[in-house]
């Protein structure tokens, strides 16, 4: 008998399944991967779960390993981290993070894995993603020291940018979210926190990561003259209407888009994509970041987990899926 493996599918908009895969042996430049943990990154996944992927954004959205076609049925994901068990003897027996779905085990050429550094929980190391996305966007953002930046959204994105932009000498961050329960995560993280009516004003930059038209508008409000909103959302297919005809076109102010998929022209000519993941690596040694992990469930459970995400009945940050030992 072959090898083989099981994966969660989404099988339709709304509806998903577990199914056994046949796997291959691994080439002589490709590695055997045993999952230990996956992470949900919920705005996407729950997006895609929900088949919330606008046809002209198909090819743009697809994960890197991702089999099937939006909106389905389609095996979605990118948030794994795993033991190498065959392949090159370098890397056999090493805890990798992986851009792959939610599978027990899977083959990848080596190239795709990154070696997760000596200090770092597999547990802590699957918000490796979430923190690439933190550092492409201040790179985008260039933030400077002594600014004034408030975050509005404390989702998975929103509390990675908040602490590290937070290490910048003199920056005076505020977290901000319509959820009260996100001020003793923001007290984790070392940030003062607010609900977005109590939000200071007269802000150098604004990170918005709610994906919600509520959240954008608020963002502009806060700013000072010539400042700035960093877009991290993604809002798939639906339309978001702003107040440009307010303060946006006598303050100068500006909104960027930031997304992790291009390398931040800042730092293009220095950094690829691998060089970027070992760097959201090396970044969590830092223990803080484990007030993201607020959720778990086993592999099998994700069926049911994935529409409570949704629906919103579980309110998890970053909801670790774990696998069986052996």
């Amino acid at each position: 008998m072959g090898r083989t493996a099981r994966a969660f599918w989404v099988r339709s908009p709304g509806a998903g399944e577990i199914r056994r895969m046949d796997l291959p042996d691994p080439g002589p430049d490709e590695v055997l991967v045993r999952s230990l943990h996956s992470g949900i990154s919920r705005g996407t996944e729950t997006l895609v779960f929900g088949g919330g992927v606008p046809p002209n954004q198909y090819g743009v959205m697809r994960a890197p390993f991702q089999e099937g076609d939006f909106p389905g049925p389609l095996k979605y994901g990118y948030l794994n981290v795993g033991v190498v068990e065959e392949g090159p003897q370098s890397l056999v027996g090493r805890t990798v993070f992986t851009l792959y779905p939610h599978q027990t085990h899977f083959v990848v050429p080596a190239s795709a894995v990154a070696v997760v550094p000596e200090g770092v929980p597999a547990s802590r190391a699957i918000l490796a993603g979430t923190v690439e996305t933190a550092v492409n966007a201040l790179w985008d953002a260039a933030p400077l020291i002594g600014d004034r930046v408030t975050v509005v959204g404390a989702g998975m994105v929103g509390c990675t940018v908040a602490r590290l932009v937070s290490q910048v000498p003199g920056a005076r961050v505020q977290l901000v979210d319509v959820d009260p329960d996100r001020a003793e995560v923001a007290a984790r993280l070392g940030v003062d926190f607010t609900l977005p009516q109590d939000a200071a004003d007269d802000r150098d930059l604004v990170f918005h990561t709610s994906a919600s038209e509520a959240g954008l508008v608020r963002s502009l409000e806060l700013l000072h003259p010539e400042g700035e909103v960093v877009e991290l959302s993604w809002y798939g297919d639906r339309q978001v209407i702003l107040p440009l005809g307010e303060d946006f076109h006598s303050h100068r102010l500006a909104v960027r888009a930031s997304q992790v998929g291009m390398i931040s022209p800042a730092r293009r000519s220095r950094y690829d994509h691998s060089e970027r993941l070992a760097l959201a690596l090396r970044l969590l040694t830092d223990s803080t970041f484990d007030a993201l992990l607020s959720g778990q469930s086993h592999f099998e459970e994700l069926p049911e987990v994935l529409p409570a995400l949704a629906a919103g009945r579980l309110n998890a940050l970053c909801h670790r899926i774990d696998y069986d030992p052996t």
